[in-house]
């Protein structure tokens, strides 16, 4: 008998098309089942379907029965009786899952304690032993630490370490490594194989990732506006799609690479010389974030900046739009200090940045056509009148319908509210973009379509950029040169085709080697350098 049936599943918002269509598959104890598709195509909300996390609004039919139970008929409270004890989710965006007052340690705990009578102290241990399990160093520090302190990485930790609190029979994955770098990707990937085997847990792995899906999944789910397209075995699959969607996803994105500069001399953009930045730990110690970074950046170029999580690839992104001010050094990002000025505004329209959680930076209150005119009203770049119209342009650049500018960032999928976020950040048309794990809640069909975005504006406007990521394959296809940061220090650094084909520092070479391959098709995803 299959742990968890899905028959004729269908979800509707309003008077909309359905998101959901007909959605039918089993999945056994112990095994992975791998759903992909490009941003919107329903499987976050299959996802929250079996969660019972659907707003009100949405119209649910068709069966799920999880072994002996039929979830349709469970109201809120029998949904939290099962939820988190039987089945446990991780969610896409971590920052947004997390209680931001409450320090990460007590989050754990406080799962622990939901489902049963357990001691302070055990709980605690419990919790400091989940830390470890899914790679957290220094636990302790962790789980005291609210989830601001913490890196993007460590927060989807966290989550995982919460969602396997209860030892739960289903675990639903939704985008649970689009934080993490390779190295750390992988040991999660192999935590959970390992947990599977262990405990019989089956796993629903939502990702629009086909190397991570290929690494883990034992079948896969291929869905597109909302229906099955094609499922199978994920190696006859991969090897042999037959729907042409499938084909459309497995197909190697190709980009035009923006050009390199022209060989004569060219002033830098950025100039960051011993730059160090040390944070204080909620314990009273101190952590070092940056320690005597040093480098430059000539105008035009595209620096990529990669990393395992933790390593200070954001604080450094941060030190160069003014939001953290170094410890120790000195930055000049387009001739200016930026975190000298008091009035930002004139360096804003220089120089703009997009946060890796488009959740977090987008206002929850606001529609989508008052946050994409709200930088327009600020630096006054058109006439009232037409702020709708270059909205729309805006949202027509990264691939959005115009209809999107009346929804709410909560009405979005994950992909599409990055893209509002990036659409945001070129509204001002700046000289220089500073990219924080953009691409990390795109599938890849829509990260082709952004990176090829930035690859064109980067030639019309001679845009300098900054792209961080744990993604070594986008960073060899959008940079001309490649920094790679470990412990706060940089380890390695020069033209990108040089350090990701001929690697000299260990810390690159762990990278390269644990990014995620598919099982039968590894030649087929290694880095186009």
């Amino acid at each position: 008998m299959p742990l968890l049936t899905v028959a004729d599943l269908t979800i509707r918002f309003g008077d909309r098309p359905p998101a959901v269509a007909g959605v039918s598959f089993a999945l056994a104890r112990g095994e992975t089942l791998g759903i992909v598709g490009e941003s919107g195509s329903g499987k976050s909300a299959t996802m929250l379907a079996l969660a019972g996390l659907l707003p009100r609004s949405a119209r649910v039919g068709g069966r799920v029965r999880l072994a002996e139970l039929d979830l349709t008929r469970l109201d809120e409270a029998g949904w939290r009786r099962l939820r988190g004890r039987r089945i446990a989710i991780v969610f896409q965006e971590a920052m947004a899952a997390l209680n931001p007052l409450m320090r990460a340690g007590a989050q754990i705990v406080e799962a622990i304690s939901a489902h049963g009578e357990v001691p302070p102290a055990v709980a605690r241990k419990r919790s400091l032993q989940l830390l470890a399990e899914v790679g957290i160093d220094d636990p302790v520090r962790v789980a005291a630490s609210r989830p601001w302190q913490l890196s993007g990485g460590q927060q989807q930790r966290v989550l995982i370490a919460m969602a396997l609190a209860c030892d739960p029979d289903l675990l639903i994955a939704d985008e649970p490594t689009t934080a993490l770098d390779a190295t750390v990707q992988a040991q999660i990937l192999q935590l959970l194989r390992d947990l599977q085997r262990r405990r019989g847990m089956a796993i629903l792995f939502v990702s629009h990732d086909l190397g991570v899906v290929g690494a883990i999944a034992d079948r896969v789910l291929v869905m597109q506006d909302g229906r099955v397209v094609e499922s199978g075995p994920v190696e006859h699959l991969f090897a042999a799609p037959e729907h042409p969607y499938t084909r459309h996803l497995i197909a190697r994105r190709t980009l035009a690479r923006v050009p390199s500069p022209p060989s004569e001399p060219a002033r830098s953009d950025i100039v960051v010389e011993q730059v160090s930045v040390t944070y204080r730990r909620p314990d009273g110690g101190r952590h070092v974030a940056l320690d005597g970074v040093s480098f430059a950046l000539a105008r035009g170029r595209v620096l990529g900046v990669v990393g395992e999580s933790g390593s200070g690839k954001s604080t450094l992104a941060r030190v160069l739009v003014g939001l953290v001010r170094p410890t120790a050094g000195r930055v000049r990002v387009l001739g200016d200090d930026p975190a000298a000025s008091t009035d930002r505004r004139p360096f804003a329209r220089r120089c703009q940045m997009v946060f890796q959680d488009s959740g977090g930076s987008l206002n929850p209150r606001l529609p989508v056509a008052r946050l994409l005119a709200e930088p327009c009203a600020i630096h006054g770049l058109c006439p009232a009148a037409e702020v709708r119209d270059r909205c729309r342009q805006l949202l027509d650049e990264v691939a959005l319908p115009a209809d999107v500018l009346d929804r709410f960032p909560h009405q979005l999928s994950g992909g599409q509210r990055q893209r509002v976020a990036i659409a945001r950040a070129l509204a001002v048309g700046p000289e220089m973009l500073i990219c924080d794990e953009i691409l990390s809640a795109l599938d890849a069909a829509t990260q082709a379509q952004i990176l090829a975005l930035i690859a064109d504006l980067g030639r019309r406007r001679g845009l300098t950029i900054v792209f961080v990521s744990h993604d070594l394959d986008v960073v060899a296809d959008i940079a001309d040169a490649v920094l790679v940061l470990h412990g706060g220090r940089i380890v390695e650094q020069g033209p990108v085709r040089q350090v990701l084909t001929a690697p000299a520092a260990a810390e690159t070479a762990m990278l390269l080697a644990a990014m995620p391959r598919r099982r039968d098709t590894a030649e087929a995803t290694a880095p186009a350098v």
